[in-house]
């Protein structure tokens, strides 16, 4: 049996409780974003060597299902409790990010993504995430009745998810470079011809 439906091929979608909204409706748009991020945290699992990585990972790929499935609730429809992001797993992230701090403190410039393969997926996820975080304030500005907790946790998801990259790279010995050049390259790359 087949896995398509076609009824989304007139380029609507159809919400949790009923109704149908056009799929760049900021709805879609905001648990699409999700669906992106999870997606690259996937390629950030697939490519982890560290097994708390993996963990941690999979533990924000399923906070951000269920964000999506709240954001998939038709406005004016009441939101099963299965569904609903609360203040507990906003703490559980925040509970997270300090454990990473604490074993390697955040960098003290912005870093160029890329120390490690694992870590480049993460700071996508990071940078998706980001982008699903204003889709959902978004959302907010134009009147949906959005839980609270779901700007809270995405904001403290990408937090996390810039830890665990740094977390990642430190464990497998490398780091990301910092943004900023440095004098003493700048004076190579001009030397070499660059």
């Amino acid at each position: 049996m087949p896995h398509y439906t076609r009824k989304g091929d007139d380029g609507d979608t159809t919400l949790w409780g009923g109704g149908r909204v056009p799929k760049h409706h900021q709805q879609p748009e905001t648990y699409g974003a999700l669906d992106e991020a999870t997606s690259a945290l996937g390629l950030a699992r697939a490519l982890a060597s560290v097994p708390r990585t993996v963990a941690i990972a999979q533990e924000l790929q399923r906070g951000f299902y269920r964000i999506m499935a709240e954001l998939a609730v038709a406005e004016g429809t009441p939101v099963p409790d299965q569904f609903v992001t609360s203040a507990a797993d906003v703490e559980r992230l925040e509970e997270v990010a300090a454990e990473l701090e604490a074993e390697v403190p955040a960098p003290k410039e912005f870093v160029l993504p890329g120390g490690t393969a694992a870590g480049g997926a993460l700071d996508l996820a990071r940078s998706i995430t980001r982008r699903a975080e204003r889709e959902a304030s978004r959302l907010r500005a134009e009147g949906y009745p959005l839980n609270p907790e779901v700007m809270r946790f995405l904001n403290r998801a990408s937090s996390v998810l810039y830890d665990l990259a740094r977390y990642e790279e430190h464990h497998a010995g490398r780091a990301s470079p910092h943004a900023r050049l440095d004098p003493q390259d700048a004076q190579q790359r001009d030397a070499e011809g660059s």
